[in-house]
């Protein structure tokens, strides 16, 4: 194995309605960025949360040009939107890949690092990994487990999604002449062959753990991030998640049900104490939005605390670990075997399909 240069890392940022993660976000990948590609804006069926012309209502936009003029001084950022909305899918109907697209094809760097702005990275963490890259650069993906924050940096939520795939993110992809990036859900990049980088040197999002190297996701951190979830989802992707808005009135906004928080709300889930340590540019951001400084409504934690200072609580969670293994074998098992007799019984006597 050759150890190479330090790569040159493309950060690409799909982004509507960041605030108040988007200049914390750029901070924190600034030091490690070759160039950082922001393509703001949304496409037509999330009008519900877009202006008129399809951008931010929060003032993300005005944030990305002030962070351009103020805090940019190598011009490493390249914000990228367009007047009106951009189109919802691709010429094959993949979601959202056009957006994708507009980065990764303005991309220069040795390796495209995609980056929702709520997710962030200990600074420690990224050194390893461009180490790691350049340490091997045979490595041609890397995916990352992810932590799911919840109501405060100082609460994350688990649950039988997580634990079984939902929690790795395909995030990191090398780069080079003739590879495109091929869908967004889930992040799929190709070579000049067509062929997804994973069939070659695939570093595990598993792995990484082991090393203690994970995704920080403040997906759930801000009453006005779940709004916005919830009305994406009920107007473009009812049939997906149909209670959506249910879930979020009664096991976000209040804690009605403490084994249903995550918004994959389809399997259980709960709430447990982050004792790591915290990205510091989330401990900058809230430090200055508890301070006031930056505007951003923030979700009570006196109810978290009860129920997390509960004696049954502890051990409703455990239960619900212990039983993630034989209920995802039963959700595998019984589709299965639940038409068995009749398949028997159609081969006994000879009749077709």
């Amino acid at each position: 194995m050759s150890k190479g240069p330090r790569p040159r890392i493309t950060f690409g940022i799909i982004v509507l309605n960041g605030e108040p993660f988007t200049r914390y976000c750029l901070r924190s990948l600034y030091p490690f960025a070759h160039e950082i590609i922001v393509v703001e804006g949304g496409h037509s069926e999330a009008r519900s949360v877009c202006t008129p012309d399809g951008h931010s209502v929060d003032g993300t936009l005005e944030t990305l040009h002030r962070f351009k003029r103020e805090e940019d001084p190598e011009n490493k950022v390249q914000v990228i939107t367009r007047e009106g909305f951009w189109p919802r899918k691709d010429e094959l109907g993949r979601d959202r890949t056009p957006q994708s697209r507009a980065y990764a094809e303005r991309a220069t760097g040795d390796y495209l690092w995609q980056v929702d702005i709520d997710e962030f990275y200990r600074p420690t963490d990224m050194e390893k990994i461009i180490q790691l890259l350049a340490d091997d650069p045979s490595i041609s993906a890397v995916s990352f487990n992810t932590f799911t924050f919840w109501g405060r940096p100082q609460y994350v939520s688990d649950s039988w999604a997580l634990r079984r795939g939902a929690e790795e993110y395909h995030r990191l992809f090398k780069w080079g002449a003739g590879y495109r990036y091929l869908t967004h859900e889930p992040p799929t990049v190709v070579n000049e062959k067509s062929v997804d980088l994973r069939e070659f040197h695939w570093v595990r999002g598993k792995t990484l753990a082991q090393r203690g190297i994970y995704m920080y996701h403040y997906s759930l951190l801000f009453p006005w991030q779940v709004r916005q979830k919830v009305k994406v989802y009920k107007d473009e992707k009812s049939h997906d998640r149909p209670e959506i808005v249910e879930w979020a009135n009664k096991n976000y906004f209040v804690l009605g049900n403490p084994y249903r928080v995550h918004n994959l709300y389809m399997y259980p889930s709960w709430l447990q104490r982050f004792k790591g340590q915290q990205p510091p540019e989330v401990l900058a951001m809230m430090d200055d939005v508890l301070a006031g400084t930056v505007q951003a409504e923030v979700r009570e934690v006196a109810d978290i605390e009860k129920v997390l200072g509960t004696w049954w609580y502890p051990i409703g969670v455990f239960g619900l670990k212990i039983l993630n293994r034989p209920a995802q074998f039963w959700d595998w098992f019984w589709p299965r075997v639940k038409n068995v007799p009749g398949k028997v019984r159609r081969l006994a006597t000879g009749a077709r399909e």
